[in-house]
């Protein structure tokens, strides 16, 4: 089973301040995050792994009448939280993509205090629903 592991950082004033961070706590953050990717590689159970940019870059895609792309920076969603990362797993059961939800959500933060942050777990559709 895949599951997709979405990390989910809290706006608060603005973009997550990971960027007023010491150096020192980001290169603890960074290092809890690269140790965590090889130990998922190591048990066979790492797919795939990447941080995104900040909502600042993002910007929303449509075709238009002539199938050409318009890129816009907006409007988007308003929400508390924004991806920051994800993760995607192949494991046995669900509750083994929660607890490396867990062990993610506990990366350190400023100080070394574990940031708790929310991780969104879904599962990875190979295709549509079987019929009963």
């Amino acid at each position: 089973m895949k599951f997709m592991l979405m990390m989910n950082a809290p706006r608060g004033k603005g973009d997550w301040q990971v960027s007023n961070w010491s150096a020192d706590d980001l290169k603890a953050h960074i290092g809890f995050m690269k140790r965590l990717n090889k130990e998922l590689k190591d048990a066979g159970e790492f797919v795939g792994a990447e941080g995104l940019a900040s909502p600042g870059e993002a910007r929303i895609v449509r075709a238009s009448k002539s199938g050409a792309p318009e890129v816009t920076d907006g409007p988007f969603a308003e929400a508390k939280e924004f991806l920051a990362g994800y993760w995607i797993v192949d494991v046995e059961s669900p509750e083994q993509a929660y607890a490396i939800a867990a062990r993610a959500s506990a990366a350190p933060g400023p100080g070394g205090a574990p940031i708790n942050m929310p991780i969104e777990v879904r599962q990875v559709m190979s295709g549509p629903p079987l019929e009963a």
